[in-house]
């Protein structure tokens, strides 16, 4: 049975990052594959590289030798068949979470050696699924567009083959009549939640089967 890692990288659990992830493990769980949900913020406290190279040594080569809260996870992702990764957008990127995991998960494979610059044997298929407050439709505008394909580039020169998934104009809370929040349409906001998120969550779920 093949094993798929779903990581959600948002601190917001149940909302539109952890559910569309949730979706994405129950696809690949129902085409045969045992998947596992893992959320980011309730692991033991952990950090993003901190440039001790212990990865590029010939004992440790490969590995990234930090011990905190995500050493379990990367070596889960070393042996599974595929990675779900989800996090939502802050201030234009990703999640600090999400930057943490994935300093550490790329970085351990890039060799700075002309002859053989990714030394990760075990290339896996990714889904990588984003979530924002914005449109998708103004993300070329925006930098978005640039700022996904950047990360889809690296996740393939060392994780492997990446499909990137994304949900914009999601809903950010049950009541905006707590916020002053003048730049949204609540009304708006909602209805259009109702009917594109259940799409997103077909979207999500049958992507998820398509790494099995």
């Amino acid at each position: 049975m093949k094993s798929i890692v779903a990581i959600n990288a948002s601190p917001r659990s149940g909302w539109n990052t952890s559910q569309l992830v949730e979706a994405a493990a129950k696809g690949a769980n129902e085409a045969g594959a045992a998947a596992e949900i893992i959320d980011l913020y309730k692991l033991e406290p952990y950090q993003g590289c901190i440039s001790c190279f212990g990865c590029k040594l010939p004992k440790t080569f490969g590995r990234c030798v930090s011990k905190d809260g995500l050493t379990e996870v990367l070596d889960k992702i070393r042996k599974a068949d595929g990675l779900i990764l989800g996090s939502p957008n802050y201030l234009g990127n990703m999640t600090a979470g999400f930057r943490a995991l994935y300093e550490r998960l790329v970085f351990q494979s890039l060799t700075y050696n002309k002859e053989r610059p990714n030394c990760n044997e075990h290339m896996i298929p990714v889904l990588f699924i984003t979530t924002s407050n914005c449109d998708e439709s103004i993300y070329d505008k925006i930098g978005y567009t640039a700022m996904l394909e950047g990360y889809k580039k690296m996740l393939e020169r060392f994780v492997g083959p990446t499909k990137i998934m994304i949900c914009g104009n999601t809903l950010q809370v049950d009541d905006y009549s707590k916020y002053n929040w003048t730049v949204f349409d609540p009304v708006q906001k909602k209805a259009n939640h109702e009917v594109a998120f259940p799409q997103k969550l077909k979207e999500a779920y049958e992507l998820g089967a398509a790494l099995v």
